[in-house]
């Protein structure tokens, strides 16, 4: 119960700033949007329907359409982000900062809106709308969700260009990437490792140093040289980037001609790192 409270007050809180987003600096200068919220704005510019009203009655139909896409606690979440985004849509409506460098307050708009869906899909809530769409890419087509918005989104952006004309399309694009980047981080979290492999003829000196000197734990897997036909040790250990250079001179003083890869690794769970 504690947990569902929290993640109401999260995702309560992701759609206020979403809403922010939209009417502090999106529809103030005249910007477009992806998504629902895109053609909700749409239709304000065109014939000053209510964005509230109509991103309710929008999403609505998606969410019941696509309801079968989500679990039953996704879609309960779902429901509240949905008739909260439309509250705070309605009540934040003629809100401003005044501000002439519309570069900025794209911006701005894309930071708002990204931190505001990241919250709500972070605690496992949707917007509703083509984020329906970019959770079942993610489930079908391993598209991550974000990206998924972004394609999505783009298509909706694109259709207003006959409404808000190429210039502010583009700052409108520039909005979305940055939208989509912040989305990302507050969904995945600022969590980057290396994972390293390693291929020596000394596997059990560099891993008890590793073990001993770095306190991480190594993996050994078996492999053999494709034209020596040699077998030997694989070692896999995944440390952060301010370990890399104390790991380097591990190996580098057991095995001068060890080969190591080290590849970028976004994010990591389990013992010694985060909880999943």
């Amino acid at each position: 119960m504690k947990k569902r409270i929290v993640d109401i007050v999260f995702i309560a809180l992701g759609s206020l700033i979403f809403a922010l987003g939209v009417n502090l600096f999106i529809i103030p200068n005249e910007l477009g949007e992806g998504g629902v919220t895109g053609i909700t704005i749409i239709a304000y510019y065109l014939f000053e329907w209510s964005p509230g009203l109509v991103n309710l009655v929008l999403n609505s139909i998606l969410l019941l359409v696509g309801y079968r896409f989500l679990s039953k606690t996704t879609t309960i979440y779902t429901i509240i982000a949905v008739v909260l985004h439309s509250l705070f849509l309605h009540l934040t409506k003629g809100w401003s900062i005044p501000s002439d460098e519309i570069v900025v307050n794209a911006i701005f708009g894309g930071l708002f809106v990204g931190i505001g869906i990241g919250l709500i899909i972070r605690v496992g809530g949707t917007t509703a709308g083509t984020t329906i769409l970019a959770r079942i890419t993610n489930k079908y087509l391993g598209w991550s969700i974000s990206y998924g918005l972004l394609f999505f989104d783009l298509i909706v952006a694109f259709s207003s260009y006959f409404i808000i004309g190429a210039e502010k399309l583009m700052l409108t694009i520039m909005m979305l990437y940055i939208g989509t980047k912040v989305m990302e981080f507050i969904i995945e979290g600022l969590n980057p490792k290396k994972a390293v492999t390693i291929i020596s003829d000394v596997p059990d000196e560099i891993a008890q140093q590793v073990n001993d000197k770095m306190n991480r734990g190594v993996t050994v897997f078996a492999g053999t040289g494709y034209y020596t036909k040699m077998q030997k040790d694989i070692l896999y250990i995944v440390i952060s980037k301010q370990e890399v250079v104390k790991l380097k001179k591990i190996v580098n003083d057991a095995d001068k001609n060890a080969f190591v890869a080290i590849h970028d690794v976004r994010d990591v769970f389990g013992e010694g790192f985060g909880n999943i």
